[in-house]
């Protein structure tokens, strides 16, 4: 009767099966002994894919012999997940309770090509009859208590969350927390231990900061990190999803095979062998910070590739190791063990990730001997730095260095033996000083008759401060007296040296002669209170003596300071006519005769470009006074020769008596004498002024004009005008020059030479030269825009010395560009050959500077100065800007200089832009000659803003 029930279920079976075609056959039981620890469920469990929500799996046949049929559904509906089946049979009297245990990651058999990084395997999981199996919490993998009835077969059916399950084990508890506690022991051990050594090298980096030594540091760190990912102890510190897990895994990965290449290179010096080397490293590194990148995307695809490149990197470098260690270099010598070790380590890895090796004590095993390795890497590294003597080498190296630089640097050795009261400094500075040999040895005092006597008790008293406070650092400047009486600056820096009982045994350091620094630092000083060209006190100088002389006025009634100011009234027609060189010998020889006019309490100064300042103390009485005016006057009228020519020029003075009401303020007396002058200057010129209070009347004096010029700004009263700079090549406009006008509400249109000097003198030229350039910076982007030509359109802006020598300038120019967005290098700074050579280093860094940030630079009035062309190569200009002078004389058949000029600018790079053409006929001469440009009244008068981007064809500005 029992092989008939037997065979019924059979055909029932078979029936179902072709009826439901997503359900199962039954399968076979596994055994479930009590005394086994755990039992491999792997080989048992058949596999399943559904096509929809729900499976229907046969059962295994219990001991009544009866196959049975379960349904079991997906736990979210329209699902279709992966399932396995197994079956359990406990044949024993008594309820058998076991874990069911399926890791999430398991490097055996996980795979080369896109890995398995891990993830939770088991859903749910439903048994065919008995206690329903409860799921226990853990990180590393997903178990679940399974209790078994004594006599009873359950078929159990699982719901996968992923298409992948790499092991499933049935645990006794008790064993697998014997397991899980002794793996945690190890895993703790082994983190500790990597912890230490990536801390260990760490310092070792700090302490001494060869490449080598970081670059172990940071492979430490990398194995360090590998392991809390590994061991799951970063995941319990920092709980996240298995997504970012993996994310992490992979990531760790292509960061240890980074560390490693790194490593291999900076300890084999591969780069010193072969340039290639450092070629292939990096693109290699590159490629692996890209798979770090790719980790965040495809985590299985940058392990992969992280996991080959580990395989990569430990091949070619044990080719590496051996091919040098066969050639004697000692680093690969001392690498071979470890690097021996690590290839075994990859290989062992490598069976693993393959499923050769597929024991549960292998994974751990290769982490620890990856710590293992780079352990013996850290061995390495310290016995190259200690027995290879890098420590050792780096003082001894240190000391030299130090010997050489002291040499290189030319300083003189300075040992003062305290104890003994002897000093020795090296021959050096003997031989400078035209001494003989040991003339500096001795003691201290000696120094005393050869120290120059302002500065004896400086050096006196550091020395003392130094022996009396036992400490500090010396430096002190002082100067020696040569056999031939001249005085030569030296610098002395030293420190103590101290003895055991704490007093000082001796003084050493360095003696550097500093003659050239001292020299250039007393040139600037001069410069900065003198004028440049006739090396007369400045307006600067001039203030401070004038505050003096009225200050001992106050106090001596003897004491009555007149200032004089002196306005040569023809000087710019002279430059005109005859050049800025004849001008600079007119303003030399004027005054040189006017410096024999005065007694030695008086004071002549240059206080800007045609203006003289006298501070007369020698005379007292008004008509002395006049008299003196008068012979300066005649100074001024008689001829002056240059270049076989006479030149005439006539002087407007005025004369500021003194007043003891305003004398305590400077800037008032001498604006009195100014005004005087100015009415003077009205007047027709060639005469004297004494200042009267009612001259302040006058609406037109200086005072008004810097009043209204204050607010010129604010009430839209300057206009910007644009000079047609022409392509000779094509008639074609090419650029502009812009340049201010000021339309008075009183006086009218007002040129620059009547309002630049005022602005020069209140600081109101900086604002003025921020306008032009704003303006014009946005007239050219305007142009740029509606005329799309190559080479662009430029604009040339003209700078005054007041903004070149402020470091605003940058700032402001980079402010322009950046904002209007003009094509660098047309925007032009244009300044004159006279301003640049005022301070022709400091031009040079500014120049550049300004160049670096998109403005291009011109030189203007170029030829009529007198010692730009020793500078010329050294100044980045892009266009030289060719006086008119220069065109006027082709019309005498005689373009030699002009010719001269232009070769000379094309052979440096630089364009020519000629200015003042008057006719058809120059124009075409300079462009024989060679000329790119041109401006003049042949090409137009300069134009306003509306005309200028008609002429281009811009639309105009919205009102």
């Amino acid at each position: 009767m029992r092989i008939v029930s037997f065979a019924i279920t059979l055909l029932l079976a078979a029936f179902l099966g072709l009826a439901f075609p997503s359900s199962g056959w039954a399968v076979e039981s596994v055994r479930v002994d009590p005394k086994m620890k755990a039992i491999d469920l792997t080989p048992a469990i058949e596999r399943y894919n559904s096509d929809g929500d729900e499976i229907r799996i046969s059962t295994a046949p219990g001991r009544d012999g009866i196959v049975r049929r379960i349904a079991v559904k997906a736990r979210e509906a329209g699902t279709r997940p992966d399932w396995i089946v197994f079956a359990l049979t406990n044949d024993t009297d008594e309820q058998v309770d076991r874990l069911l245990v399926a890791p999430h990651f398991r490097l055996t058999g996980s795979g080369v090509l896109w890995p398995d990084l891990g993830a939770t395997r088991i859903a749910a999981i439903t048994a065919s009859q008995g206690i329903r199996p409860d799921r226990d919490d853990s990180a590393d993998a997903d178990i679940f208590l399974i209790t078994l009835d004594p006599g009873t077969t359950v078929t159990f059916v699982a719901e996968l969350r992923s298409n992948n399950l790499p092991q499933l084990h049935l645990w006794d508890a008790n064993a697998y927390k014997d397991r899980v506690n002794g793996l945690t022991l190890y895993k703790g051990i082994i983190i500790g231990i990597a912890g230490l050594l990536a801390l260990f090298l760490t310092i070792v980096f700090v302490v001494k900061g060869a490449l080598i030594f970081p670059a172990a540091a940071a492979l430490a760190w990398a194995v360090l990190a590998y392991a809390c990912i590994d061991f799951g102890f970063f995941q319990r510190i920092f709980p996240i999803s298995e997504a970012t897990e993996q994310v992490y895994r992979a990531g760790a990965e292509a960061v240890l095979s980074a560390t490693l290449l790194v490593f291999l290179f900076a300890y084999l010096n591969l780069n010193r062998w072969h340039v290639r080397y450092s070629h292939v490293t990096a693109f290699w590194l590159l490629f692996l910070g890209a798979m770090v990148a790719l980790a965040i995307v495809d985590p299985p695809v940058a392990s992969g590739v992280a996991r080959m490149s580990i395989a990569a990197v430990a091949g070619i470098g044990f080719v590496l190791v051996i091919h040098l260690a066969t050639h004697g270099y000692d680093r690969a010598v001392m690498l071979v063990p470890t690097w021996l070790l690590l290839v075994a380590w990859v290989t062992a890895a490598s069976f693993t990730v393959v499923g050769q090796l597929t024991s549960d004590l292998v994974p751990p095993a290769l982490v620890g001997g990856l710590v293992l390795v780079v352990m013996l890497i850290g061995f390495t590294v310290m016995q190259h730095a200690f027995a290879g003597g890098a420590f050792t080498r780096g003082f001894v190296n240190d000391t030299e260095r130090r010997a050489l630089a002291l040499t290189g640097a030319g300083d003189i050795v300075f040992d003062w033996d305290v104890v003994s009261d002897n000093i020795f400094v090296s021959p050096e500075v003997e031989h400078q000083l035209g001494l003989k040999r040991g003339s500096l040895e001795g003691p201290a005092s000696a120094w005393f008759d050869l120290i120059h006597p302002f500065d004896k008790d400086r050096y006196r008293l550091a020395l003392d401060a130094v022996i009396e406070q036992r400490r500090g650092r010396l430096t002190q400047d002082f100067r020696l007296r040569s056999a031939s009486g001249a005085h030569n600056w030296y610098r002395l820096k030293a420190r103590p040296v101290i003895g055991s009982d704490g007093e000082v045994l001796r003084i050493v350091g360095t003696l550097a002669d500093v003659m050239d620094s001292k020299t250039a630092e007393e040139r600037l000083l001069y410069d900065a209170v003198h004028d440049n060209l006739t090396s007369l006190p400045n307006r600067q100088l001039f203030y401070d003596r004038l505050e003096a002389a009225l200050t001992f006025a106050g106090q001596d009634d003897a004491l009555r300071p007149t200032v004089l100011v002196v306005d040569i009234d023809k000087l710019k027609d002279a430059n005109a006519t005859a050049g800025y060189a004849a001008g600079d010998s007119v303003l030399l020889t004027l005054s040189r005769r006017l410096s024999r006019l005065l007694k030695p309490q008086d004071t002549l100064a240059r206080i800007s470009g045609d203006e003289f300042a006298i501070i007369l103390l020698s005379e007292r009485e008004p008509d002395r006074i006049i008299s003196f005016a008068d012979m300066v006057r005649r100074v001024v009228t008689t001829p002056f020769t240059y270049a076989e020519r006479e030149i005439f020029l006539t002087a407007s003075i005025g004369i500021a008596l003194y007043d003891p009401q305003i004398a305590a303020r400077r800037e008032e007396v001498l604006r009195n004498a100014e005004i005087a002058m100015a009415h003077a200057r009205r007047h027709g010129g060639d005469r004297i002024e004494v200042f009267r209070p009612t001259m302040r009347s006058d609406r037109s004096d200086h005072f008004t004009m810097e009043t209204d010029l204050r607010h010129a700004l604010d009430r839209n009263e300057m206009r910007v005008l644009f000079k047609p700079i022409v392509r000779l090549e094509d008639r074609t406009i090419a650029g502009f020059e812009s340049m201010l006008r000021w339309d008075h509400p009183r006086l009218g249109r007002i040129g620059p030479e009547d309002f630049m000097s005022i602005a020069e003198e209140t600081g109101l030229i900086i604002k003025l030269s921020v306008f032009l350039l704003e303006q014009t910076g946005r007239e050219l982007a305007a142009w740029q825009n509606a005329l799309e030509v190559e080479p662009p359109i430029f604009a040339s802006v003209n700078m005054s010395s007041h903004h070149l020598l402020r470091h605003d300038l940058l700032q402001d120019v980079k402010s322009v560009v950046a904002r209007t967005g003009v094509v660098p290098g047309t925007l032009k700074i244009e300044m004159t050959e006279s301003l640049v050579m005022e301070n022709p280093e400091y031009s040079a860094q500014m120049l550049t500077r300004l160049r670096d940030l998109g403005a291009g630079l011109s030189l203007d009035d170029f030829g009529t100065g007198y010692s730009a062309l020793s500078y010329l190569q050294r100044f980045p200009f892009d266009t030289i800007k060719v006086d008119e002078s220069f065109v006027r004389l082709m019309g005498s058949g005689k373009p030699v200089i002009l010719r001269s000029i232009v070769k000379m600018a094309h052979e440096l790079g630089m364009e020519i832009v000629a200015e003042g053409a008057e006719s058809e006929s120059e124009v075409i001469e300079l462009y024989q000659l060679g000329c790119e440009y041109a401006q003049g009244p042949v090409f137009g008068e300069p134009m306003s803003t509306l005309q200028a981007r008609q002429l281009v064809g811009a639309a105009p500005a919205a009102a």
